[in-house]
């Protein structure tokens, strides 16, 4: 396919380079000249310096002939302008990341109306997948579907199990819960288990079942499967927002701490029920006073990974002394 990026950052460059090795055309544009020069050393694409709203630079790209344009800038607004124009010229299918919350309020209305193919929110993906942890903290990974009828729940089969060295349908015999054992991953080698298959010891399993029976099928192994009842974020950016509004509607209790003054009273009227401490959630003392100890869960989402490391290593330790 020919596929058309707006927007050279760090999301656009690893999509240029994850569809570069799927071996398929493409065309990057950005108003930075460095990063069309870095991009187009590294992997085989054709580079654009110029604005991605531009008729003549989506011309000059091809957008006529392309397949997909993929407006990835740090503007929403841009970006949706870009899928607007290119719709315009071309029948091409056009995907934004778009990651204001004021927008994200009106997706449906803005992909019906401006006929974008998709909406990428990034930073809410990420608040999802940070806050279905935090509903069942002992779950490597979590998907719903059927909107929420069905999960697909990741988990790692420990020895204080004592389920390793028995067949699937022994363990189901013994149990008698209602899932599906449908996967297993064992090193590097994946597993589509039958009732004769026997799980070892730090296997990686995957079950499907109803939120119900898979809590039930966790608590006859031994698992702990509630969800935290408080947690402390550091950082209150869009992906702080996002996660922390989440939460709220799970009826956990929620402290954020944000270092700016004026985005402390954005967020503090935004969301009502959390706590909004301003101060450096890299100070430790500050940690300290509002109750990092006694916290459930402590998440870290600064602008820096470093400093996300470092403190959450911080509150591990700070915890394993208390």
């Amino acid at each position: 396919m020919k596929i058309i990026i707006i927007g050279c950052g760090k999301v656009g460059s690893t999509l240029a380079e994850d569809l570069c090795n799927e071996d398929h055309e493409l065309v990057v544009i950005d108003k930075d000249p460095q990063k069309i020069q870095q991009l187009s050393e590294s992997i085989d694409v054709m580079g654009l310096c110029g604005n991605g709203s531009s008729i003549q630079i989506l011309s000059e790209a091809g957008v006529k002939d392309a397949d997909i344009l993929i407006a990835v800038t740090g503007s929403d607004e841009l970006n949706l302008l870009c899928c607007l124009i290119a719709k315009k010229v071309s029948d091409c299918h056009t995907i934004a990341r778009v990651r204001n919350p004021v927008y994200n309020k009106e997706i449906h209305f803005i992909k019906k109306r401006l006929g974008i193919s998709m909406i990428i929110n990034p930073e809410l993906a990420a608040a999802m997948e940070i806050s279905k942890l935090l509903r069942f903290p002992s779950a490597i990974k979590l998907d719903t579907f059927s909107k929420g009828r069905v999960e697909l729940l990741k988990f790692k089969l420990l020895p204080e199990f004592r389920l390793g060295g028995m067949t699937v349908a022994a363990i189901m015999d013994k149990l008698r819960c209602d899932v599906l054992i449908c996967g297993v991953e064992r090193g590097e080698d994946v597993f589509i288990p039958d009732g004769t298959f026997v799980l070892q010891d730090l296997d990686l399993v995957s079950i499907v079942a109803t939120p119900k029976n898979s809590s039930l099928f966790f608590k006859k192994i031994g698992v702990h499967t509630h969800q935290v009842k408080n947690a402390l974020i550091v950082g209150g950016g869009t992906l702080g927002y996002y996660l922390a509004a989440l939460l709220s509607d799970m009826k956990i209790k929620v402290s954020l701490i944000e270092i700016k003054r004026e985005r402390c009273e954005e967020l503090s009227e935004l969301l009502p029920p959390l706590t909004i401490i301003c101060g450096d959630g890299t100070d430790k003392k500050l940690l300290m006073e509002e109750g990092l100890t006694q916290a459930e869960a402590f998440v870290t989402l600064t602008n820096m990974d470093e400093e996300n490391i470092l403190l959450s290593l911080f509150a591990k330790k700070s915890r394993v002394q208390n």
